[in-house]
């Protein structure tokens, strides 16, 4: 089977492209590199002794999109190309709308143009609001509090439609919740342009002396210690998520809905206790007013993936704080030379 991975030179993707291979899946990839180095694909090839195809360019790019699937037998699409800061899509919300929503649009043109109709969409727990957690796939979605998530929100139902207008279509929405750490050989992990806007890449930089301090958003939520509470999951568990969901849908699985989490709450002093406790290192920290839009707690029920896909995180918050500071010590400047 031939895969098109988007956005496949990014975190998640490149630990999803060694996954694939290692299955023996043939990866084709096709990335702006807006937020990401071609370097992580050279890196994946090294990791699985395999190559995979490469293509530069944008989903928005009608004619470079036909190109890729006129190029290649595509059998299914793991689609994971979008702009992802919560901050930065307040601030420049068009951007988000054209980037992840019309770009989704253009890419499902080119699979229907080209007759495939095989998805795997990289969605995220944002869609669930201010839901309560456990947060489980039957809640309802929308009541977003960011464009970046509206963005997630309106893509799942872009999906939906074309799943009800052809339900030849097979798709499978994956919800994300809090991805960390890195592939054990160190070879692989999260390099973020500028500031980092996730917890461990700012943890880990201000570690390796790259940030003077970690600024803790908020210490008077209603939460044991006052910081907020999320769901890590080790990137590693995640990409294997997808192997499951993409066999799902070559099964034909009509249009299934998936959290990829592992259904507990670690609160930001937990990961900052578990970080100085995995690498022996004391971090700088101090706390800073909250963040807008930030919730007290979001943590999945996963039982569901469980059930249906076979699947479960196996990594502890000590092995996502190990990984993470074997990428990062062994890569202090990610990937630039």
């Amino acid at each position: 089977m031939n895969i098109l991975v988007t956005g496949g030179a990014g975190y998640i993707g490149s630990h999803t492209c060694v996954e694939l291979l290692g299955e023996g899946f043939e990866v084709v990839v096709l990335d702006n590199l807006c937020n990401s180095s071609e370097e992580s694909l050279e890196r994946v090839e090294k990791i699985t002794g395999k190559k995979l195809k490469f293509y530069k360019g944008d989903i928005l790019d009608t004619e470079f999109l036909d190109r890729v699937f006129t190029e290649n037998k595509i059998d299914g699409v793991i689609h994971f190309a979008g702009l992802k800061a919560v901050g930065e899509s307040v601030k420049l919300p068009l951007m988000y709308y054209q980037n992840n929503v019309e770009g989704t649009v253009k890419l499902c043109l080119a699979m229907q143009k080209h007759g495939v109709k095989n998805i795997v969409f990289s969605s995220s727990a944002t869609v669930y609001g201010k839901n309560e957690p456990p947060l489980s796939e039957k809640l309802p979605t929308g009541d977003c509090s960011n464009p970046y998530g509206r963005t997630k929100y309106f893509i799942e139902e872009i999906l939906k439609d074309i799943y009800v207008s052809d339900n030849e279509w097979n798709i499978v929405l994956l919800r994300y919740f809090n991805p960390i750490g890195a592939h054990e050989s160190g070879l692989i992990g999260e390099d973020p342009n500028g500031i980092p806007n996730n917890l461990m890449p700012y943890i880990s930089q201000v570690a390796i002396g790259k940030l003077p301090k970690l600024n803790i958003f908020g210490n008077d939520y209603d939460t044991p210690d006052g910081t907020c509470i999320r769901d890590y999951i080790h990137v590693v568990d995640l990409a294997k998520g997808h192997i499951k969901a993409i066999e799902k849908v070559f099964e034909g699985c009509g249009i299934k809905t998936y959290n990829l989490g592992t259904g507990k709450g670690y609160s930001v002093m937990d990961i900052v206790n578990a970080f100085e406790e995995s690498t022996g290192l004391k971090l700088n920290y101090e706390f800073a007013p909250r963040r807008a839009g930030d919730l007290p707690s979001v943590y999945s029920d996963p039982s569901l993936a469980e059930k249906e896909l076979d699947w479960t995180a196996k990594y502890s918050i000590a092995d996502m704080c190990r990984d993470t500071w074997n990428w990062q010590s062994k890569n202090p400047k990610g990937y630039k030379k």
